[in-house]
């Protein structure tokens, strides 16, 4: 990966997100797996092309000052902290992992993470379960009893002002959430794991041009919608779903031919800030073909 500094910014701040990184052949970790297919393919092979500027990483260096602390702290006999795993698979392929911390007497693997409010808010969580539990299930190919996943997120836009004013808000910029696994839960991660690593082969021996493209969830995608607009109004009246909707609703109140409906095209939010850059993605090409 190339790191700009478009903005200039001190040489300390630069070195701070400066890693050097190795791919190894047939070796995916963890957040590389939680990724779309199509993404980790293009990430290995243009790993040379890849700019990203200093400014966007500020959150990275942050989320590192935090490990580096809690690396600090002295773990009791039955924790492990800050170990890499790697796990062998079928034909050579390899999963491996870091977590943050492991407790033997709870079975918990614990990840520290920092994250935006709406995290809580929207009660997102998924992506991280899920890593949890391929932790656990790493671990417990390895010996361990693992079976409870622990997020601890460190909110970054946390505000004071805002958690006092009660409701979902979190009330402290802390949060612990955590899950029990089930062993039906790491069947199926099992199973998921190794078709991930199935696919993962089968891509390999692709073109970046006949690779799959990442599935909406991948891409972030955000679906088109329909305004209702009046004339000489900048803001939508009502914003709906369907061209449906948004006719039904004219329909029903009755409104006049100042109003007129408009697509608002849906987006690839994850393709726009990312393939925007890395223009080699064969998914944004195609779609901003002229």
């Amino acid at each position: 990966m190339k790191i700009t500094n478009e903005y200039n910014l001190p040489q300390p701040i630069m070195a701070a997100v400066m890693r050097e990184h190795t791919y190894t052949p047939k070796q995916y970790s963890v957040t590389a797996l939680l990724k779309g297919t199509c993404q980790t393919i293009l990430e290995r092979r243009h790993d040379n092309e890849i700019k990203q500027d200093v400014s966007e990483m500020i959150w990275l260096i942050f989320g590192t000052a935090v490990h580096g602390v809690l690396e600090q702290s002295q773990e009791t006999e039955n924790q492990l902290k800050e170990n890499k795993i790697v796990v062998e698979l079928m034909n050579g392929y390899k999963l491996s992992g870091i977590f943050d911390l492991y407790d033997d007497k709870t079975g918990t693997v614990t990840d520290y993470k920092t994250a935006s409010v709406n995290k809580v808010l929207f009660n997102d969580w998924e992506d991280y379960r899920k890593q949890t539990l391929i932790y656990c299930w790493m671990l417990r190919k390895i010996g361990f009893h693992a079976h409870r996943g622990e997020i601890v997120a460190m909110l970054k836009d946390h505000s004071k002002t805002k958690a006092l004013q009660g409701g979902d808000y979190p009330q402290h910029p802390v949060y612990p959430i955590s899950w029990e696994f089930t062993e039906e839960e790491f069947n199926q991660i099992d199973e998921w794991i190794h078709d991930r690593f199935e696919e993962l082969s089968d891509c390999e021996q692709m073109t970046d041009d006949d690779l799959p493209a990442c599935t909406p969830e991948e891409r972030w995608h955000k679906e088109d919608t329909y305004a209702v607009m009046k004339e000489g109004r900048k803001s939508a009246v009502r914003v709906f779903k369907t061209h449906g909707d948004a006719q039904a609703y004219i329909d029903s109140k009755m409104l006049d031919n100042k109003h007129s409906i408009v697509k608002r095209e849906g987006t690839d939010n994850r393709c726009e800030n990312y393939c925007n850059v890395n223009k080699w993605c064969p998914y944004y090409k195609s779609k901003h073909a002229a």
